[in-house]
């Protein structure tokens, strides 16, 4: 009997020990770590992973030359035609960063959540399909629905932090369910929840990340994605009827 007694105190001290080290353990990340890692998804050297979509090459005299190569680390778009460099995978909730450098009155964008663009649907654009964050030499100008870091035709920024050409801008953009944050030089510019606005409400929550080629020389390096889709909650691991206890109960607890 009192075998019986300490094995049914020993279980329930393990127990109740199991259950407070896995929830504190597990409060801070809810199952899965709360900052998964960058990706890098340019290489740096060439455009492995890319698509070309739009006008691929261009005749300088007899030469037929590249539109999109890679120079020094960089995505260097030599800007003849229209079109879009696109990465060959959809993502849904993630940070973009990657940094930029316009020519002379440059017009480019970044396309989110966009679909593949056929040159012959100009409803497969980014800036209609998806969004398109717009990249623009206008610095020091008041921002409008065209300006840089717009969501292009629908959305002026807070206000404008573009950097003039010639030097390199930063930018983060966060895609996590409706809502959409963009960072540029540090500054907030883009804080905006699509589903409270009646021309985005219908617009994709997942699709393609592109940049874009308007007609000017523009430039991109440390092109990375944080895939925030790995903050859902992770099934448990363990097997047996109390890990799964466990499991429920923490993410009931912790996940609200």
């Amino acid at each position: 009997m009192k075998h019986a007694i300490w094995l049914g105190m020993t279980f329930s001290a393990c127990a109740g020990a199991l259950l407070w080290a896995t929830t504190i353990e597990a409060r801070p990340r809810c199952g899965v770590p709360l900052q998964p890692a960058w990706q890098a998804i340019f290489n740096g050297s060439d455009l492995s992973g890319w698509v070309v979509e739009g006008p691929a090459t261009f005749k300088e005299g007899d030469q037929e030359k590249p539109n999109w190569f890679v120079e020094d680390g960089k995505i260097v778009c030599a800007g003849k035609g229209f079109g879009f460099l696109r990465f060959d995978r959809t993502f849904c909730d993630f940070t973009l960063h990657l940094e930029f450098r316009m020519s002379p009155n440059c017009n480019s964008g970044i396309g989110i959540r966009a679909d593949k663009y056929d040159p012959k649907k100009p409803d497969t654009r980014p800036s209609v399909s998806g969004f398109e964050v717009q990249i623009f030499d206008d610095a020091g100008k008041t921002p409008d629905v065209h300006s840089s870091m717009s969501l292009y035709r629908y959305v002026a920024p807070l206000k404008n932090a573009i950097k003039p050409a010639g030097e390199w801008n930063v930018v983060e953009i966060t895609a996590r369910g409706p809502r959409i944050r963009v960072v540029l030089n540090g500054q907030l510019v883009q804080d905006v929840d699509q589903s409270k606005i009646d021309e985005l409400r219908g617009k994709p929550l997942c699709g393609y990340i592109s940049v874009q080629n308007h007609g000017h020389l523009v430039e991109f390096r440390n092109v990375w994605i944080r895939d925030l889709t790995a903050l859902a909650i992770a099934p448990a691991k363990r097997c047996g009827l109390l890990s799964r206890w466990i499991a429920r109960l923490r993410n009931r607890v912790h996940c609200r």
